[in-house]
């Protein structure tokens, strides 16, 4: 009976010893465990990282590229780690979990897109993905906004573009594009849309993302339409401009832009109210680049740009135009219409004249 208990006792011994050795060995090897594991679970977790050894450090493909990964809103972290194996991403999803459960990352994971590559080991995926920070960015342009409206959205879009760069060199005259020459400015032609960019995407980079996507949208039958009127590619996208800042309501642009047309075939000036809203700049009383409404003052701004003053089209355009109001020029309505006017009722939609008495009597008491 003593040489049982004795045995007994001494297996006791090694098996605290073998435990102890577990804990150390895991804790010097991938550093301590959570606080909120048991001891039970961390003998376990540490065990089973400590089988798989150098398994954890060692990169599935050591010359295998980056590829994104995205990790779902409230998507498990079994279930992150099983995609991560089958994405070809870690040599062991399981050995992943028990990695990221064992040091507590397994709760600081979050939803988004990570940058990851085979040639990383589990313990760098595990340490990449702890940085919800993603590397790229969505940057959104909306149809109508001119240089600076772009320029504002900089500081709040994960971009390290400061305001005042990406305006110089927007403003400034910029080559490689046949429609750009001549060309004094970007404004027209950083083309409406979203973006993925990463975040060291510099202002030449932007710019270049912008009017090369215009570039691609500019197709041989948009072109053509616009010579059907009459215009080059850059006084088609000067009318879009204008068109674009009128057409609240995307199915009036081409009615607007038969509008101004019909203007320009008559020799009339365009009294376009957008044109006075870019010449006239930021209004701080209203905190907005377009003035609105307009004064009879404002309507009388000695400006190039002002169609109140002169005849024929501004010198560039006044904000950057989306397809809808591009199509619009290449394909306008046809109608007989000189004259419009918003209507009083504030849906955004316009009532339309062919003379100008009956469009004075459209307009609003």
């Amino acid at each position: 009976m003593r040489g049982i208990l004795l045995t007994a006792l001494c297996l006791g011994v090694l098996l605290i010893v073998a435990v102890a050795g577990i804990y150390v060995l895991a804790d010097r090897s991938f550093g301590p465990a959570a606080q909120w594991l048991t001891l039970p679970q961390v003998i376990q977790y540490s065990a089973r990282l400590l089988w798989a050894d150098g398994l954890l450090s060692r990169p599935l493909d050591p010359g295998a590229p980056e590829q994104e990964f995205e990790v779902q809103p409230g998507e498990t972290v079994e279930s992150i780690c099983d995609r991560l194996e089958r994405a070809g991403l870690v040599i062991d999803g399981g050995m992943l979990m028990d990695y990221l459960i064992y040091t507590g990352q397994d709760t600081s994971l979050q939803a988004g897109r990570y940058r990851l590559s085979p040639a990383m080991s589990v313990v760098n995926v595990a340490t990449r993905m702890q940085d919800a920070t993603p590397t790229e960015v969505e940057f959104v342009v909306l149809p109508g906004w001119r240089i600076e409206e772009i320029a504002a959205s900089l500081p709040t879009s994960g971009l390290g573009i400061r305001p005042d760069e990406f305006i110089a060199a927007a403003a400034a005259p910029r080559g490689g594009y046949e429609f750009l020459a001549g060309a004094g400015t970007t404004e027209g032609f950083l083309y409406p849309g979203s973006y993925e960019l990463v975040r060291t995407t510099t202002t030449d980079e932007l710019l270049d993302e912008l009017i090369r996507n215009f570039a691609l949208h500019l197709s041989i039958e948009l072109q053509e339409g616009f010579a059907v009127q009459g215009l080059s590619v850059n006084q088609a996208v000067i009318l879009a401009s204008i068109v674009q800042r009128e057409a609240m309501r995307a199915e009036e642009a081409p009615l607007i832009a038969s509008v101004y047309l019909n203007r320009m075939h008559e020799g009339m000036r365009l009294d376009a109210d957008p044109t006075v809203q870019y010449a006239l700049g930021f209004n701080a009383a209203q905190q907005t680049w377009w003035t609105n409404p307009l004064s009879l003052d404002d309507l009388r701004v000695a400006s190039p740009y002002n169609t109140y003053l002169i005849t024929g089209l501004p010198p560039a355009p006044i904000a950057n135009p989306g397809a809808e109001a591009l199509q619009a020029i290449a394909s306008p309505a046809a109608s007989p219409y000189y004259y419009f006017n918003a209507r009083c009722d504030g849906s955004g939609y316009h009532l339309f004249a062919e003379t100008f008495q009956e469009h004075l009597s459209n307009l609003c008491p």
